[in-house]
């Protein structure tokens, strides 16, 4: 697995894990992109969007696009992939809690 793989499961797994956290399960873009930065993940806006439309696909998000910005909502196949219930491939494991 090259380092470039490493990094976008564990970006998936961070946005998930930050939507997880919110109130409703939702954040935009945007707020998810600083969020990376802040736990040493610096993604562009496009590898971000790339992210979520691949989490969308696959049933783990919703998405509703506002033109100016992005809103995005954790499924409940989401959270379970946020809580370490279920896994996939594609999505970093996380680490027990606690």
């Amino acid at each position: 697995m090259s380092y470039e793989d490493t990094v976008r499961r564990h970006r998936r797994l961070a946005i998930l894990r930050h939507l997880e956290q919110c109130s409703e399960y939702a954040s935009n873009a945007s707020i998810l992109t600083d969020v990376l930065a802040g736990l040493g993940l610096r993604s562009t806006r496009s590898q971000v969007t790339t992210d979520l439309v691949w989490l969308k696909d696959n049933g783990f998000v919703n998405l509703a696009d506002h033109g100016d910005f992005m809103v995005v909502t954790a499924t409940q196949e989401g959270v379970e992939i946020a809580r370490g219930v279920t896994t996939h491939p594609e999505i970093q494991r996380p680490r027990p809690r606690g």
